[in-house]
């Protein structure tokens, strides 16, 4: 009986090993696939298009969907996500803190900012900056 049991306990490690790269490349993928979750969410696939130069590009959307800009959804990033965190953390927080903060410039603060004033998240009071 012990024979049976030590060929079966080897056979299931044999099997384990060799499913082994298959489970990593599992957590890979599927680490991955989160990764890019957020990179295309709100902007539609695309299928290999002819060549342009061929014809005049033309709008391909539907009148009516969409918000007809460009590029990621307006409020998607994470620049005003960290913003909005550090003005909760630091009520009365000023662009120029808030940018050296993020160690970015401040001319980009000056849109964000006025966004999440507009989404009702923040809000001005002189030259501070607080949360709602």
């Amino acid at each position: 009986m012990a024979d049976f049991v030590d060929q079966k306990k080897g056979e299931m490690e044999s099997r384990l090993k060799e499913l082994q790269p298959l489970v990593e490349e599992y957590d890979r993928l599927e680490a991955a696939v989160a990764a890019l979750s957020s990179v295309g969410a709100g902007t539609p696939r695309r299928s290999a298009a002819p060549s342009r130069s061929a014809k005049k590009p033309t709008r391909r959307s539907a009148p009516g969907k969409g918000s007809g800009r460009r590029g990621r959804p307006k409020g998607s990033g994470v620049r005003d996500k960290q913003a909005l965190e550090l003005v909760t953390a630091s009520p009365g927080v000023t662009i120029p803190e808030i940018a050296q903060e993020m160690g970015i410039k401040q001319n980009y603060l000056y849109r964000v900012l006025p966004s999440l004033e507009k989404e009702g998240l923040v809000r001005k009071k002189g030259r501070g900056w607080y949360p709602r």
